[in-house]
């Protein structure tokens, strides 16, 4: 792998309903070669293999013999086998969110990569968000954060609970958003159409005081994906789903309250339902912008980054593995909820 010359050859590992997107993707990405992909459904293989016109292997050997870097959308419970089959070959790997189906998956996940010295990122792709990107600037150390990701029912995801398959985003957004250890998880959830946690809610508090309230949902009537976020500088509010958002704070030139005067005609306006206070006259709205892109594709161009230049990316293998591990503490802890609530 690293004797190759030119741009690192990519590949990617599942062409299913975000896999196809990957390889779409990928086929048309700058500074990289583009290999092809693997699936295991052959019928599958070829009518993707036609639909973009790339190349599909007939093995995943077959791919990783010519790749420098693989991405990784398979079902969840095969990521740790083929992410181990790149990693032993020294090949770099972008593995879809969960990274793994348990925490002694991902730790021979990061076991294999520390011995090849391999890139691991993780597909938490909602870092990538343009609302999000848009929002850094204004970032200031998160108080209250609230989430609520909603989704009609569909077959794809279900077999891993809700949990792992919506609210895992937004799991890894609030701790890369509070950078703080997590002090308390509770949480609480029931199976709807399958036999596994449909719909969940998590409250998280962090050792510096921020509190995440985040909601789940995949047999929903609507869909949504919004975040709030509330610190001392401002308020934002994200439509993750459109990409966009806006930032609310204080005008810096605030007329003075501290007369006794001011004080009376304050007090007078806040009593007169006839008055409302004119909020525009003290708020500030700014809309929040990023540069256009589909951020799946900011992922992949991440990832090629980060081999290119041997850094770490920004969602590392760590990240993914702690992701996991809130999630699941948050599936135990609605278990233990049902359990102890249902007990006559």
């Amino acid at each position: 792998m690293g004797d190759h010359p030119g741009p690192p050859r990519f590949g990617v590992v599942g062409a299913g309903s975000l896999g196809y997107h990957h390889v779409r993707i990928s086929r048309d990405l700058s500074n990289i070669d583009f290999a092809g992909f693997y699936d295991i459904d052959s019928e599958r293989s070829q009518e993707v293999s036609e639909q973009l016109g790339v190349r599909a292997f007939g093995s995943l050997a077959e791919l990783l013999d010519v790749v420098d870097a693989v991405v990784i959308a398979t079902p969840t419970r095969t990521h740790a086998d083929v992410s181990e089959a790149a990693l032993q070959r020294r090949i770099h790997v972008l593995i879809e969110k969960p990274i793994a189906a348990s925490l002694d998956e991902a730790d021979r996940i990061l076991s294999a990569a520390g011995e090849s010295g391999a890139q691991v990122q993780v597909g938490h792709i909602e870092r990538f968000n343009n609302a999000l990107v848009g929002a850094r600037p204004y970032l200031d150390r998160p108080l209250f954060i609230e989430s609520h990701r909603l989704a009609p029912f569909t077959e794809r995801g279900t077999d891993v609970a809700v949990v792992l398959d919506l609210m895992i985003h937004d799991v890894d957004l609030v701790a890369s958003l509070v950078g703080s250890p997590i002090d308390d998880i509770q949480a609480t959830g029931i199976p709807v159409l399958t036999d596994s946690v449909d719909i969940a809610n998590a409250r998280i508090q962090f050792r510096s005081g921020a509190v995440a309230n985040l909601t789940a949902s995949r047999v929903s009537t609507e869909r949504m994906r919004k975040l709030r976020i509330f610190q001392h500088s401002g308020y934002l509010s994200l439509d993750l789903a459109a990409g966009t958002g806006h930032f609310l704070r204080l005008k810096h030139q605030l007329p003075s309250l501290g007369s006794s005067e001011d004080n009376v005609a304050l007090a007078a306006t806040l009593q007169d339902g006839e008055r409302p206070i004119d909020l525009s006259a003290l708020v500030e709205r700014i809309a929040l912008s990023a540069e256009p892109a589909e951020p799946l594709k900011r992922e992949l161009e991440s990832f090629r980054d980060a081999i290119v230049a041997g850094t770490a990316p920004i969602v590392t293998a760590q990240e993914g593995r702690d992701a996991l591990a809130t999630a699941l503490q948050i599936e135990d802890r609605i278990m233990t909820h049902v359990t102890h609530t249902s007990t006559p």
